[in-house]
């Protein structure tokens, strides 16, 4: 029986971003419609949502935070977890798909032990699935930040990671 895993990177905000959040949410909070603009701008501050910011933005505007927690996991825009260094993004559309990229996902996220959407707790590298990126012709397909890798397999992931180890 596997556990749930949880973020392995710990928050550590700084008392700057806390006052810029607090500032900004005292500005909107009286605003209407205003939780997805916080949610935004929080996410801008500190690269993701985590907890302790929701809570930040629940206890300031009086939101239950577990309506802020549903609206961070509803839209994809939101993230509950840091990005790495480096944004590992494999693409599980059709053609990919077809062609294996389930196998490397899968094969990724054994290799760095997180789950989708998570970063590993040195926070090196963040692992995502993505749709279609339009390289359907070099299926299967994953990008490291800017960097494009086609027609992978299983087997050329080490050391395509180890690239990025400086």
């Amino acid at each position: 029986m596997g556990s749930k895993q949880t973020n392995a990177v710990p928050f550590h905000g700084t008392a700057e971003q806390e006052a810029q959040l607090r500032a900004m949410v005292d500005q909107l909070k009286d605003t209407k419609g205003a939780l997805m603009p916080i949610m935004q701008k929080a996410q801008d501050i500190y690269g993701y949502l985590p907890i302790e910011v929701q809570t930040i933005i629940s206890d300031m505007t009086g939101i239950p935070l577990e309506k802020i927690y549903g609206v961070a996991t509803f839209y994809s825009q939101f993230s509950l977890y840091p990005k790495g260094q480096y944004t590992i993004s494999v693409c599980l559309g059709t053609a990919c798909y077809v062609k294996g990229s389930g196998d490397v996902f899968e094969k990724l996220k054994q290799i760095l032990g997180i789950e989708d959407g998570q970063c590993t707790a040195d926070g090196k590298f963040s692992l995502e699935a993505c749709r279609c990126i339009g390289a359907c012709g070099l299926a299967p397909v994953m990008t490291i930040n800017d960097d494009v890798y086609g027609r992978l397999t299983v087997e050329e992931l080490p050391a395509i990671l180890e690239k990025y180890n400086d």
